[in-house]
């Protein structure tokens, strides 16, 4: 090859590289932009999504005269007031030229008012206009009275030990015969697994409200009305969505495992204890919680059972009679809103990453 040829090959790479460097350049900012735009959208709608329990948050700090205040801002605040010759007078924020002040109105007037600064209260303003346009000046006065007011006012103690004790034996119940349900249509040869794994998952959409009338029916024939039975013994017989979650992640497990305890001398019943729990811990944990939830905030059911037997009722019932004794104290009742959800919160925060792992159901599904 001739030196002439050498050096044309070597421009021509040189020409080409700062192309490819710019396309590879192009291609990491449009990545860069896609990723910032859904970071963006995604942080738009937890706003969205949160600004309602954080307003419930910040209302359950307020006092009634707080709330009643039509300038309040949304954190709970009060009127700054202070100290001049001797009077309370309100804190102001006055537009000035040379920008806006808090000023302290010590005489009021109709075409122009006086005000003094509360560090300098020998130097008097007179202000040009009407002092009822001005907003007060606040600051930051949560009333934790709220939350204290509300414990003893709800029972909470008592709301508590009856939401609890629901949600852990029907947890118990969940767990137990789901697990043996899921076991069975996933690891056994049983005549209509199809069949029955498509009625499971046609039940999920039946609406259970269709069930309480022949459902009360039936317990109150047995004296179990006004009882926790109704809201407990149910679910010792599986839940469709349940035993569906826990099919598919057992599928996701190998037979080989099975097939290798079974060797070792293993029956079904030592292979589901050894092999088969350990490795789906995650997916039991998320139908534990997501019992857990659906008991903690059921309404419907435990109103009609428990109406009659007030020491008995949830936490969720319990606010709804809340409601109606206080439903003009509104910082009061979202106190007790606050209270009834932060176990709940306080548990997800906990569990959030084996709850985040047991629903990733990716793998082999039969």
């Amino acid at each position: 090859m001739s030196a002439s040829t050498v050096a044309a090959t070597r421009a021509k790479a040189m020409l080409v590289e700062p192309t490819r460097t710019h396309s590879q350049t192009s291609r990491s900012t449009k990545r860069l932009l896609g990723g910032a735009t859904v970071t963006l959208f995604a942080l738009m709608v937890l706003g969205v999504f949160l600004a309602p329990l954080a307003y419930m948050a910040s209302t359950s700090l307020k006092t009634s005269e707080q709330i009643s205040d039509t300038n309040q801002p949304l954190l709970p605040e009060s009127p700054v007031t202070v100290e001049v010759d001797g009077k309370t007078v309100p804190l102001l924020s006055v537009p000035l030229e040379s920008g806006p002040r808090s000023l302290a109105l010590v005489k009021k007037g109709r075409a122009q008012s006086t005000f003094v600064d509360p560090a300098k209260p020998e130097e008097k303003i007179v202000w040009e206009g009407s002092w009822r346009t001005l907003k007060p000046t606040y600051k930051l006065k949560p009333d934790w009275s709220n939350f204290g007011a509300a414990w003893r006012a709800l029972n909470i103690t008592l709301l508590l030990r009856n939401t609890f004790a629901i949600a852990i034996l029907g947890m118990i119940g969940t767990v137990i015969s789901s697990v043996l349900v899921a076991y069975g249509l996933s690891r056994f040869r049983i005549p209509f697994a199809k069949t029955i794994t498509a009625s499971l998952v046609a039940a999920i959409i039946l609406p259970r409200f269709l069930l309480i009338t022949p459902l009360f029916a039936a317990y109150n024939q047995f004296g179990m009305v006004g009882t926790w039975v109704p809201l407990i013994l149910p679910h010792f017989f599986a839940n469709a969505y349940n035993v569906f979650l826990l099919r598919q992640f057992f599928l996701t497990i190998p037979a080989e495992i099975d097939e290798a305890a079974a060797l070792d001398g293993a029956g079904p019943w030592k292979t589901l204890w050894l092999v088969i729990i350990p490795q789906a811990k995650p997916a039991i944990l998320v139908v534990a919680l997501f019992h857990f939830y659906f008991a903690w905030n059921d309404f419907v059911e435990p109103l009609v059972y428990l109406s009659a037997n007030a020491n008995l009722q949830p936490i969720s019932v319990g606010l709804f009679g809340f409601l109606g004794q206080y439903g003009v104290r509104i910082g009061l009742l979202q106190a007790g809103a606050v209270l009834g959800m932060a176990i709940p919160v306080i548990i997800f925060v906990i569990f959030q990453r084996v709850f985040l792992k047991g629903i990733d159901l990716a793998g082999s599904n039969k």
